[in-house]
């Protein structure tokens, strides 16, 4: 055999052995734990055989607590790009069954390496995680290393999409990197996310809990806010990755794919004729208006479990790709609240950055009340909504529905915070607030002189009522653009959004803007 075929078989087995991470036994121990490994959870995520791997070789450098005796090729995380319906990619997926997949200095290299190139070519960045933290001995290097991916996450932030599939643990200082990107999935049943673990929280505060209890995945997607979605299993996490992918460009510069569009553009949605319930406090579903509007009925909802009081996600509009962000009446009476305020705003945010337009469904009676909002600072999560829709220069559709009074009617995508095209339904009433607290605050002197108080006042709503919650105030003074009739609302959205698929708006040059944070 030649010195060159020699150095190929060479190759084959080197590439054979990297393959194998860490080892056959750890593999199947992976496995048993209901996991898929670093390698099979990317064939599964990319297009068939588009995977192109990067940096098979790289081993580590330490040489403290006996390391330099184990090293293994590739160190615990596998790098590369694909594509994802033909679209470029770049993914790390981090390794268990190499050191547990803890982070070293030559990892967090071979991620920054991966980051830099889809920085360089204006791809998204996808990153699986399934990793027991730093590696300890490797001190203060691995936490360099940690600091030098978070800081390639803050430079691509609003450049290129980032996307964290969570598919195990995710502790300590690791949790950041998922948090700084545009969107986190969790995997019920195997992954956490926490800062600090039971064992510390026991120390520390005295408390007994679980993993799952202080850091699951239905922990941070109802009640946390951290994950964005919550999925069954390994496979269904990447599932819903490749879904999202669906909805958004490659980078700031691209617009969102266009999709081929089969569901008519006029069709006639009788039902939204009445979906309005006579009584004012009586709630309906916000889900039913928005399937019966979009293409298909196709709906990728983003946070469904948390802040259910607003609820947003992706849809699609003659086959364009829209941000859709509506209030709920049916949960809370669609009232805004810190936590409904933020998910919205963050949501509007990366609309912005990534060209996808806005359009936004409102029926609002206001801002929940008491001091458990006051006390955790509801003015400063309202004013990120607020300052989110003023910032925001993609095309933005309003359609109010029912109600929107008072500060929540400003909050929610208004014509003064350069909302573009503002449309209500004949049931919309627009106002400072609902009749029965007006007229309180207008006729309680007369009210109180009269003879039958509570007659004066239910005649004084009735007027108040008739003159203010209505549609037509608004629309008098151009600030509703048109009165629509419900079953149209689809067609008047799609013609709105063609219309503005040329809008060029810019904002004052600056640095950044500071955002109530």
């Amino acid at each position: 055999m030649s010195n060159q075929l020699e150095k190929v078989k060479e190759l084959i087995a080197l590439r054979e052995e990297a393959r194998l991470g860490g080892g056959e036994k750890a593999i199947q121990k992976q496995h048993e734990r209901g996991k898929y490994t670093a390698r099979e959870r990317i064939a599964q995520l990319l297009d068939e055989g588009s995977f192109e791997e990067i940096d098979m070789f790289v081993r580590h450098r330490c040489h403290n607590f006996g390391q330099e005796k184990k090293s293994y090729l590739g160190d615990g995380v596998v790098t590369g790009y694909g594509t994802i319906d033909g679209r470029l990619v770049y993914v790390f997926a981090q390794d268990f069954t190499v050191f547990g997949g803890s982070l070293s200095e030559t990892m967090a290299q071979k991620i920054c390496k991966i980051m830099d190139m889809a920085m360089k070519m204006g791809a998204p960045v996808i990153g699986l995680n399934d990793s027991g933290g730093a590696r300890i001995q490797e001190g203060i290097n691995a936490l360099a290393g940690y600091s030098e991916i978070f800081q390639r996450n803050i430079l691509a932030s609003g450049v290129i999409p980032q996307i964290s599939g969570i598919l195990g643990p995710c502790a300590g200082g690791a949790v950041y990197s998922p948090a700084l990107t545009d969107f986190t999935i969790m995997t019920k049943g195997i992954s956490y996310m926490f800062l600090t673990g039971p064992k510390v929280v026991k120390t520390v505060t005295g408390e007994d809990v679980t993993q799952d209890q202080l850091g699951g995945a239905e922990v941070h997607s109802s009640k946390s806010g951290v994950a964005h979605f919550a999925a069954a299993d390994g496979e269904e996490t990447l599932k819903i990755i490749r879904k999202l992918f669906s909805y958004i460009p490659q980078n700031n510069l691209e617009e969102p794919p266009l999709m081929p569009c089969t569901d008519p553009i006029d069709r006639l949605e009788d039902s939204l004729n009445e979906i309005i319930p006579d009584s004012a406090t009586r709630p309906y579903d916000m889900y039913e208006v928005i399937g019966a509007i979009i293409d298909n009925g196709e709906f990728l909802e983003v946070q469904r479990d948390y802040a259910k009081n607003i609820i947003i996600g992706f849809a699609r509009f003659n086959g364009q790709s829209v941000g859709i962000v509506a209030n709920q009446p049916k949960f809370l009476a669609g009232v805004l609240d810190s936590n409904a305020s933020r998910k919205a705003a963050r949501f509007v945010r990366f609309c912005d950055a990534f060209n996808i337009p806005l359009v936004t469904l409102v029926d609002v009676p206001g801002f929940l009340p008491g001091t458990g909002q006051e006390y955790n600072g509801v003015i400063l999560h309202g004013a990120k909504l607020l300052y989110a829709y003023g910032e925001a220069t993609v095309p933005k559709v309003t359609v109010t529905l029912r109600k929107s009074y008072g500060g929540s009617h400003i909050v929610m995508s208004c014509k003064q915070l350069r909302g573009d095209m503002n449309y209500a339904w004949p049931t919309a009433e627009i106002a400072v607030m609902g009749g029965a607290g007006a007229v309180e605050v207008l006729y309680a002197r007369e009210a109180k002189e009269a003879e039958d108080p509570a007659a004066v006042l239910k005649e004084k709503e009735e007027e108040y009522n008739k003159l203010f919650c209505n549609p037509y105030n608004a629309a008098r003074y151009g600030y509703i653009d048109d009165v629509i009739e419900p079953r149209n609302t689809r067609f008047r959205i799609i013609r709105a959004l063609q219309q503005l698929a040329t809008k060029k708006i810019t904002n004052p040059a600056k640095k950044h803007g500071n955002i109530p944070l």
